[in-house]
Formats: structure tokens, C-alpha cells, sequence
């Protein structure tokens, strides 16, 4: 066995080479114990936990200092690696923020499984399913601090990223609105507007009741009370759209 053969194993492990303790050689070797712990492939040279990270680390420095703060030094320090793995793992750091956001983002996940969720509930009304959909991102959101900053971004600066992001977003509708017009063929109803208005209006209401802390038309929407208002509202705007 030679010196080359401890690249194979553990620092936890006790190695042997003519009865000499390698581990207790390398603690008193600097230069062999840095070798050693070099080549461990342990939590942090696990590319995979590497990325989960960094992925995370974008989140948390959102909701530490906004979506200026989102630089590779900050995210690296957030993740406790080197800054040069942005750039390893995910070629360049909008690659890596837009990764975070698709995990996050209400639509973009809903997207992963809407085609699958329209095809398998096809004698749904497609009301039924508009209305679950506006409900539960109206909560999302409201809980998603990340998010509500993601969206402040995209209306404060225009860029390649945050357009392809609104673009995926879209695609649900791609999927869903074909579904609804089968259903409403006979129907003069414009659906499209009509659900433009509402996701806008959520988002909105929300940003607008977290970013001045105060009521909107005199309705607050973190007291459950206000919060059921809304969603009573929308409830009724889509069986009146519908005219159910």
C-alpha cells in the first residue's frame, strides 16, 4: 500500500502502512492530513447537497436583503461553499436563480402537473378547477415572502430571465384554457380576461397589503376575516363568468 492508497479511503478511517497509524501521521503532518481531508467525498463535495445549497441560499438571501443582495458572494456565504460552484454547477448565476424560482413559483409548479390534473378530471367543471387554482395561489402567495420579492423584481426591472419565467408561467394557461373552451363553446364569455384580472388582482392585493402594511378599499386580507372576503369574491366572479 502507498500514500496514494489513503485517496481511497475515509479520514475516519484508521490506515495502516508498515504498523505506522496513518491517520495519527497525517494530524501530525499537516501536508498529508490536508491531502487526506481533500479528497474525502463527504457532504460538502457532494454535488448534489452542492446545489441543494446553493439553490436554497437564494431564498434565504431574498428574505434577508431583497433581490439586490442576490450576488455569488452572497449566495455562496449563504450556502457556506465557494463562489466558483455557481458558476460549476450551474454555469451562471440566473441559471441558478431561475432554477430556485421554478421551485417556488405557483404556476410553474402547477404547470409540472396540470395537463396531467385536466386530462384525469375531464367531467370537472373547468370552473371548479379555475376557482381551486386562484384559491390556493392567493394563499401561496400570501405565505411566500421569497416569492412576493420575485414578483417586486420582475416589475422593477426588465430582464432575459424574468421574461422566460413569465413565459412558463403562462404555459398552464396554454393547458388549461383549451380544457375551459370546450366547456364554454357556447357561451359569449372571455375567460381569459376575465382570469387575467383576478391573478393580477391577487397579486396585487398582496403585494400591496405587505409591502404598505394597510388595508385595500378597506378590506385586510392577513386577518382571516379579510382573507375570506376576497375569496368569497372571487368564488363569485367565476360563477357569475360562468353563469352557473
Amino acid at each position: 500500500m502507498i500514500y496514494s492508497d489513503i485517496l481511497k479511503q475515509s479520514v475516519h478511517t484508521i490506515v495502516y502502512i508498515d504498523g505506522v497509524n496513518l491517520r495519527q501521521a497525517a494530524h501530525k503532518n499537516p501536508k498529508l492530513f490536508k491531502m487526506v481531508r481533500k479528497t474525502y467525498q463527504g457532504e460538502k463535495n457532494d454535488k448534489s447537497r452542492t446545489m441543494s445549497k446553493l439553490i436554497q441560499s437564494v431564498g434565504t438571501v431574498l428574505a434577508a436583503k431583497g433581490y439586490t443582495g442576490l450576488t455569488p458572494t452572497n449566495l455562496a456565504k449563504a450556502a457556506g461553499v465557494d463562489r466558483k460552484l455557481i458558476s460549476a454547477y450551474f454555469g451562471h448565476i440566473d441559471h441558478l436563480i431561475a432554477t430556485y424560482i421554478k421551485t417556488k413559483d405557483y404556476w410553474i409548479v402547477a404547470s409540472d402537473s396540470a395537463e396531467a390534473l385536466f386530462k384525469n378530471n375531464a367531467q370537472t367543471s373547468s370552473r371548479h378547477l379555475l376557482e381551486h387554482m386562484l384559491l390556493d395561489q392567493i394563499v401561496q402567495f400570501s405565505a411566500n415572502e421569497e416569492m412576493q420579492k420575485v414578483i417586486l423584481w420582475q416589475l422593477s426591472e426588465r430582464s432575459e430571465m424574468m421574461s422566460q419565467l413569465s413565459q412558463a408561467r403562462d404555459d398552464v394557461s396554454a393547458l388549461f384554457f383549451p380544457f375551459a373552451d370546450e366547456e364554454l363553446k357556447d357561451k359569449q364569455v372571455d375567460l381569459r380576461a376575465v382570469t387575467s384580472l383576478l391573478i393580477a388582482g391577487i397579486y396585487y392585493l398582496v403585494l400591496h397589503t405587505k409591502t404598505t402594511d394597510s388595508t385595500f378599499c378597506e378590506i385586510d386580507i392577513t386577518q382571516v376575516e379579510g382573507m375570506n372576503r376576497i375569496r368569497e369574491a372571487i368564488k363569485f366572479i367565476l360563477q357569475e363568468t360562468y353563469g352557473d
